[in-house]
């Protein structure tokens, strides 16, 4: 990779520096806690990393984290996997969460939207009472720290009261978004055994209603550990026998008891996409998960509480955890119900309008499909308000860049950021003070000593390797669900440099500390020694009009060779002739490297992706390695699973 500096896309101005959240937090732990006065973000950093204990106590004390009784030192144990962070404190997430219900009662703390893109709100004062009341609901039904809180709900304010008054008791929250049908549902609930489940009649998508009374009586069934079920009419059916009405268990407006619990007490679980297997159920403390959030959000993404916090996600998928937690730094979250291109594809740009969002998430591929469908918004919206545009998902490609900062401002800070589930947070991305370069995220986050290793554990500037973090993060998990040795938990991420945390991406940290996403280093393309991220191939073929969607593989033969094929998704009247082929291998040629040219280019039906949106190639390269499809994927985790026939198909044919 060039190591040449190129001209920033956007760069921060003079007063905006001064405004920061981060810049204010450098002066005062200068001088309170020995922090680097001057050298700007990068020494903050590297002091963040050297002096780990030093920064997170500085950071509780920044965002007045409240421990009812006091830690006895930051970290105890730092070793990975294990690392045991601030023993002997107890607190709460979900009292943290409504702090701002003291002092802006009235103001809104939720806006709730729907498909007519009329945004409700929910104040301070009411999602506090609500929390309360259901908090107080739960105890009664028996629930106690620990037990399993479950939700099978789409993006709407129940869903965020319930995970509070989950919380607030020292229960576990864990969801699904309702389009997951029941085995997906199952396959990750039945791991924890809840005691409690939250659950909509249906939901409406892309203008239709979807029953899914079905699906939720199935869940009853095969969830013996319930004791009670929640009923939420969301399409205003009645309660079906033996479920308890929501409103009758909201509506007490009561002060809500926080059980203070200690700092690595289970917060909720998250699961893995399950591509290969039943997901992994990965559980998150109340005390990392408060303080990551609150130096994410309140440092990273410059929150507080004069903005809108919007970010396009499902209570599926670990962005909606992510943007709940918009609450701890008193902003307003956005909460969307609904699909992200209806009635047209400038809907997500119509919300952001509507509410008035200062912090716009949402996913690469949204931005490239704008760019498709030649959305303009600035033209058709007004975004003043629109401070920050945020992606994640997958890497923004450099065409993303343009579009955003062509196509919605000029002085638009562009903030594509990378973590993962495993984290629930970031491990790279969003800083209010640097500048942003094309197809780069901007630097390591605070705290976060990430690093690119070559195969023998030596750090690279300026060139590929894997991603590792070489020091603990408050949020990584503190358990696996059902892995009582913690194997699977050590064979998830240490296994391949021990004691440091390796996430499965190639990356390249340049010598101006940003950092490129290449892609999965598990379905990494290695061609005659040369390594590509297949990112890097999405980006380049996808310019092309004809292509909707591309999948690339690279398969290890039997007989020592490998093989590459191109699979494509074209755009509706587009046809797979000489002419296209020869245009994208030329533009892999050309764009990225000869040796990276497919050996063949397919035509497919369609592209599959897990049920939060990402393109399966690991599973997709162990039906072409000839694996069974019971073997190379767990089918409840796939949005679509014919499509996955083709490919299975395709492998039998080749032999």
């Amino acid at each position: 990779m060039s190591t040449t500096n190129p001209s920033p896309l956007w760069q921060p101005s003079a007063d905006g520096i001064a405004r920061a959240q981060v810049t204010k937090f450098q002066a005062w732990a200068a001088e309170r806690h020995g922090a680097p006065a001057d050298g700007g973000y990068a020494a903050l950093h590297r002091w963040s990393v050297d002096e780990l204990d030093t920064f997170w106590k500085a950071v509780t004390e920044w965002f007045d984290v409240r421990f009812s009784t006091p830690y006895a030192r930051v970290l105890g144990d730092r070793a990975m996997p294990g690392a045991e962070w601030f023993p002997g404190g107890t607190l709460n997430y979900a009292e943290h969460a409504l702090r701002a219900a003291d002092t802006r009662a009235d103001e809104p703390a939720l806006l709730y939207v729907d498909e007519t893109h009329e945004s409700v709100p929910v104040t301070w004062s009411e999602l506090r009472g609500q929390v309360g009341s259901l908090a107080a609901a739960l105890r009664a039904l028996g629930v106690r720290p620990g037990d399993r809180v479950s939700g099978y709900l789409p993006n709407i304010p129940q869903a965020v009261v319930a995970l509070l008054a989950t919380a607030a008791v020292g229960g576990v929250w864990t969801s699904c978004a309702p389009d997951f049908g029941a085995r997906s549902v199952l396959d990750r609930f039945q791991q924890v055994e809840p005691v409690v489940l939250f659950a909509v009649d249906g939901y409406r998508y892309g203008g239709k209603e979807h029953d899914r009374r079905d699906t939720v009586a199935e869940l009853r069934r095969e969830l013996p550990t319930l004791n009670a079920v929640v009923h939420i009419p969301l399409l205003g059916t009645e309660a079906p026998e033996g479920a308890l009405d929501w409103s009758a268990l909201t509506s007490a407006d009561t002060e809500p008891v926080f059980e203070q619990v200690p700092f690595d007490h289970p917060l909720w679980v998250l699961y893995s996409s399950g591509t290969t297997g039943l997901p992994k159920a990965i559980v998150q403390s109340q005390g990392g998960i408060l303080v990551e959030h609150l130096k994410q959000l309140g440092l990273h993404c410059d929150l507080g509480s004069e903005d809108r916090f919007f970010w396009y996600t499902s209570t599926g998928w670990m962005m909606w955890n992510f943007l709940v937690s918009g609450l701890l730094t008193g902003t307003t979250i956005v909460l969307y119900d609904g699909s992200p291109g209806y009635p047209d594809t400038g809907a997500q740009w119509r919300i952001a309008e509507r509410t008035g969002a200062t912090l716009f998430g949402t996913s690469a591929a949204y931005v490239m499909a704008c760019g498709k469908a030649e959305v303009h918004p600035a033209r058709d919206f007004d975004l003043s308000r629109v401070r920050c545009v945020a992606t994640t998902g997958s890497p923004l490609p450099p065409d993303g860049f343009r579009w955003l900062h062509d196509e919605v401002r000029e002085d638009l800070w562009i903030a594509s950021v990378s973590g993962g589930t495993d984290v629930c947070s970031c491990f790279a991305g969003a800083v209010p003070t640097l500048p942003v370069y094309i197809g780069e995220l901007q630097a390591a986050g605070l705290g976060t000593d990430l690093q690119s290793w070559d195969p023998s554990g030596k750090p690279l500037v300026d060139e590929v390797g894997e991603l590792v973090v070489t020091n603990p993060m408050p949020s990584m998990p503190v358990r696996f669900w059902n892995d009582p040795d913690g194997s699977r938990y050590h064979d998830s991420y240490f296994d391949t440099y021990p004691g440091v945390w390796r996430h499965g991406d190639w990356i390249t940290v340049t010598s101006r500390g940003s950092v490129v996403i290449h892609g999965r280093s598990d379905s990494t393309l290695n061609r005659q020694g040369v390594r590509m991220g297949s990112a890097d191939i999405y980006e380049a073929v996808e310019r092309l009009p004809e292509i909707k969607e591309s999948l690339v593989i690279g398969v290890e033969q039997p007989d020592g060779g490998y093989w590459m094929p191109l699979f494509v998704h074209l755009a509706p009247g587009a046809v797979l002739d000489e002419d296209l082929l020869k245009r994208i291998k030329g533009t892999i040629r050309e764009q990225l490297s000869p040796r990276h040219v497919p050996d063949e280019v397919i035509e497919v039906p369609g592209v599959p992706h897990t049920l939060t949106g990402k393109r399966i190639e690991v599973p997709v390269k162990r039906l072409l390695q000839g694996a069974s499809m019971e073997k190379a994927v767990n089918v409840g985790s796939v949005d679509n699973v014919e499509l996955l026939r083709f490919y299975e198909k395709l492998a039998r044919e080749r032999g």
